[in-house]
């Protein structure tokens, strides 16, 4: 069996930066990101170095590989320079990079031959990929534009019409089908305008037009009987621009004409405090001012006695100003202001609403399906929107109501001409996309966002996020609203025909010296049942697996499938059958299907354990013999790992090479408020070779190969750029290595504190990992030559902060650390270094410490972090050489143990403003303050016993 170029070697720091760089910028993202919502995708440069390394014999060219991946320079030394400038104030001047995103360049009739050559070696011809739950599709779309044949399934069918939509439309039907979508859409247009226009009244000034609506979510105060305006803050714009409140007080308490109208204010310090926090709200009314509870704003919401109350409208004036040369030049300013009476159409949209309905009802153009009771997030249901049409608002819902209304009209009139071409069918598929943007921009989930001044979609997040003010897009103005979702849709075709089929190009993959048009073959079921593909039909699987309980695509997903299947499901009605998205035969960690039941969580996980067993037990059957399987996979919690990695081995499969790539948000060079993992780790595996039954390995003989194999492999990975809890995930995957390929493993002693004495499982060889990573950073973070261990308080703050690089990070991660360092972590940590809020864990700074009375003794004898806390707290609130005497009295001045502590805790610690020229952002502050005070004390009083920060060689001013 030829071993392939991903088990021998990955550019993990050109890729690493290539694949940030690709979802650095918001104006230059691929299309993929544009055309419609998905929870989870891969970068598409990441995507092609997974799909095409795994078909590469492991001698390849490595430049021509990087080449081929679109890495015509050096990404690395380029972001050096760009954050060389940011460290320094400065905006760099010029191109940092010297080539475009590696995801633009399309592959030459001469890269194809050579990649053919290549893959002859390995006696590929024909070469086909598969990916099983391919989700939005950047890994059969990389497939496709390599030249090789697409296998793409998944059991949603929201993520199929957008695959489809993706590189299928594209790859058929070329540039007929932007023209065709172009001509459906300027008909749509003229047709919406006529039927919404009376609901949205011109702006009052005659050279202004209205852009967004501001609403509040309204209850009646239960003590005073006003109506009350919910609302967090009343900001409109970082300039100081707000609402104050003006509450009506009408006759007194409880007493018709108590309701609050609204000012525009322009500084801060007149806005009024927000209504609402934490789920209880406050009176705003002067002769009332009481607190109503979160349980009442519920029960008045699910008795249907929540309203809407619109507080501010945004509007854009067209200025002209003379230029230099006397002529006038146009600029439009966006402004602020109150709701005006003719503002309000409430009774209109009821009126049209009362007539439609019944008719809309009636021939199913708008959903009437509940959302499920037991759904993980129910929210919606909690404040009283029980069905998916709930969560627009009125005039929302006309409008949408509307759209599904035209376009059903105009899809009828293209039938009534005949057989629905196909390309024709595709471009009613886009329009229907473009008319989900509108429902996601279009929600009561909706919120402003000040700092852009833009509306953010209900999707921004991946939940059903509640929000007590909500902001509405006006739909009807020229280039916004439908407009906008349209061409924005119109652009992304236009970007994706150009990925797929470049300009200048003949019909796809047909230039000189190209292979055959590769096929394409998209669907929709279960991934455990490829009944479609015949035994060892495929070259390779490459997917990026559902991320466990991260995301629960079919919940999230039905906010569109119910819209989805009153208009495309009239094009591809074997892709909607159902009342809503399969739920249960998802691949995905879900507590709620197991609701009322004993220990819902662990049944969850042994669920998705066994479906990714018969998922890659599936692709096992339909992988060729000397077939390799590469899978993307990201989670920060060992749980997850544990579960993938089960269902691998139980499927037959042996990882044989594994890779850290850098390809989520982009860490910055502040510390996040959160820990986050930036990290995917590539997992590459093979069918497992035969060997006998009773073949079994014992830990006790693994365990030191596991930390073996993770020592050979940190360094690379750090110096790859791999930093932070993404170190300890990188590590995951050579532990893992180790354990696959010597399954089955027993322990040849019983261990009393498991249900299976005798029992290993992935997760001991992660905790492994986990020991060598923190032996590994500790004598990284300390003299090599003080040869003196932190004691286990310590050595759990440092590790946490070198680790997660926040202060606030989750429990489970913490409750593992703690594991390493032999610590009890509610007993002996928690209230002593931070404490633990909902599933996270917050640590405390020196100050809050002190004030909650958790300091310890200075001297240091339950652990060295109280006197360096100590000595922080007194410098930082009364001088240097107080906490200099403080050391001397605790006899800590020259204590090894000490010292050894405050290097590691200078390592690790946010540096402050003085150090770096930034601040760090606002959770970390108390933490920097920290730093501060202990690297003046090191400057006074230990520069002899331990050197600078290496940290702060990163922030040195040049």
């Amino acid at each position: 069996m030829t071993k392939r170029l991903i088990e021998e070697w990955l550019p993990i720091a050109d890729l690493s930066e290539e694949s940030v760089r690709e979802r650095r910028s918001m104006t230059a993202l691929p299309p993929i990101y544009y055309l419609h919502v998905w929870w989870a995708r891969r970068p598409l440069v990441a995507s092609r170095a997974a799909v095409l390394a795994s078909l590469l014999p492991a001698d390849s060219d490595r430049a021509k590989f990087k080449h081929l991946l679109g890495i015509h320079g050096d990404p690395v030394a380029a972001r050096r320079k760009i954050d060389a400038a940011r460290r320094k104030g400065e905006r760099f001047e010029g191109k940092a990079y010297s080539y475009p995103r590696a995801f633009t360049y399309n592959l030459s009739a001469a890269d194809r031959d050579w990649i053919s050559k290549e893959q002859q070696k390995l006696g590929l011809t024909e070469v086909s990929v598969l990916d099983p739950t391919a989700g939005g599709g950047s890994v059969p779309l990389e497939t496709l534009r390599l030249g090789f044949h697409v296998y793409s399934n998944d059991l949603n069918p929201v993520a199929v019409l957008v695959q489809k939509a993706t590189y299928e439309w594209p790859a058929k039907y070329g540039s007929q089908l932007l023209e065709e979508y172009k001509r459906l859409t300027d008909e749509f247009l003229k047709r919406r305008e006529e039927r919404l226009l009376p609901y949205f009244p011109d702006e009052p000034n005659s050279n202004a037009i209205p852009t967004n609506f501001l609403w509040a979510r309204t209850i009646t105060c239960p003590y005073c009987g006003g109506v009350i305006p919910l609302s967090p803050n009343w900001k409109l714009a970082p300039d100081g621009t707000g609402v104050r409140l003006v509450p009506q007080l009408g006759q007194g308490i409880h007493t018709a004409g108590r309701i609050c109208h609204f000012e525009i204010v322009h500084q801060e310090k007149d806005q009024s405090p927000g209504t609402v926090k934490g789920g209880t709200a406050t009176c705003p009314y002067p002769d009332c001012g009481r607190v109503i509870e979160g349980s009442e704003i519920k029960d008045q919401a699910q008795a249907g006695k929540m309203g809407d109350q619109l507080f501010a409208v945004i509007y854009k004036e067209r200025l002209l100003t003379p230029t230099k040369t006397g002529k006038l030049k146009e600029k439009w300013e966006r402004g602020y202001r109150a709701p005006q009476p003719t503002d309000d159409v409430t009774a209109q949209v009821a009126e049209a609403l009362a007539m439609k309905l019944p008719e809309w009802e009636a021939l199913d153009m708008v959903p009437t399906e509940p959302i499920p009771d037991d759904i993980n997030d129910d929210r919606p249901i909690q404040y009283g929107m029980p069905l998916w049409r709930d969560l627009f608002s009125p005039r929302q819902l006309l409008c949408h109501g509307t759209s599904v209304e035209v376009f059903r009209e105009l899809l009828a009139e293209e039938e009534a001409k005949g057989d629905l071409p196909d390309v024709t069918r595709a471009a009613f598929g886009y329009l229907a996309l473009s008319i989900d943007t509108l429902l996601n921009y279009g929600s009561r989930s909706c919120r402003w966002d000040i700092t852009t001044s833009r509306v953010r979609a209900m999707f921004d997040r991946h939940d059903f996020a509640f929000v007590w003010s909500y902001a509405e897009m006006a739909p009807l103005i020229v280039g916004l609203g439908y407009d906008w979702a349209f061409e924005k849709t119109a652009t992304c075709v236009e970007e994706l025909l150009e990925l797929i089929q470049p300009a200048g190009s003949l019909p796809l993959f047909q230039d000189k010296g190209a292979a055959a048009t590769p096929e394409i073959t998209i669907t929709c079921g279960s991934a455990d049942d490829l009944s479609h593909l015949a035994d060892a039909s495929v070259d390779a699987v490459v997917m990026d697996p559902p991320y466990y309980d991260n995301v629960m695509y079919a919940e999230l997903s039905d906010f569109f499938y119910v819209w989805l299947k009153r208009t495309a499901g009239y094009l591809y009605p074997a892709l909607f059958t159902r009342q809503l998205t399969d739920k249960d035969n998802e691949a995905v960690a879900n507590p709620a299907k197991y609701k009322g039941q004993p220990k819902p969580k662990e049944r969850a996980a042994q669920d998705y354990q066994e479906r990714m067993a018969a998922i890659f037990a599936e692709c096992r059957r339909v992988l060729k013999a000397d077939g390799i399987m590469t899978l993307m996979f990201t989670h920060k919690a060992t749980g997850a790992w544990d579960a993938l990695t089960k269902g691998l081995i139980e499927a037959g499969f042996v990882i044989t090479a594994s890779w850290p790539i850098n390809t989520e948000a982009e860490g910055s060079l502040h510390i996040k408020d959160k820990s986050a993992a930036n990290s995917t780790i590539f997992l590459v595996c093979r069918p497992r070779p035969a060997q006998a039954k009773d073949e079994i390995r014992y830990w006790e003989d693994l365990e030191p190969l596991v930390g073996q194999a993770v020592r050979q492999r940190i360094q690379e990975f750090q110096a790859a750029g791999i930093r932070g809890v993404d170190l300890y995930l990188s590590c995951f995957g050579p532990a893992l290595e180790i354990f696959s390929r010597h399954w089955p493993i027993q322990r040849g002693q019983p261990r009393s504190d498991a249900p299976d004495p005798y029992g290993v499982t992935p997760e001991d060889a992660l905790e492994a990992a986990r020991r060598e990573v923190k032996r590994w950073k500790l004598a990284q973070l300390t003299n090599a030559q003080r040869l003196h261990e932190l004691d286990p308080l310590s050595e759990w703050f440092v590790l946490a902060w070198d680790a997660f690089q926040a202060p606030q990070f989750p429990y489970d991660e913490a409750l593992r650390l703690a594991r390493v360092v032999g610590l009890d972590l509610d007993r002996q940590v928690m209230g002593v270094l931070g404490e633990k809020k909902s599933s996270q864990v917050l640590l405390w700074d020196s100050a809050t410490r002190a004030a909650k009375g958790a300091l310890g003794s200075p001297d240091g004898r339950r652990g060295m972090i109280d006197a360096i806390h100590h000595a922080a707290y007194v410098g930082r609130t009364q001088t240097l050489d107080a906490a200099r005497e403080l050391l001397r009295a605790n006899d800590l001045e020259k204590e090894p143990k000490f010292l050894a502590a405050l290097e590691a805790v200078l390592e690790v610690l946010p540096p402050s403003r003085t150090y770096t020229g930034y601040d760090p952002v606002h959770a970390a502050l108390p933490a920097a303050n920290d730093f501060e005070a202990l690297e003046n004390l090191r400057r006074l009083a230990f520069q002899q016993q331990i050197d600078e920060p290496k940290q702060l060689e990163l922030w040195q001013l040049q």
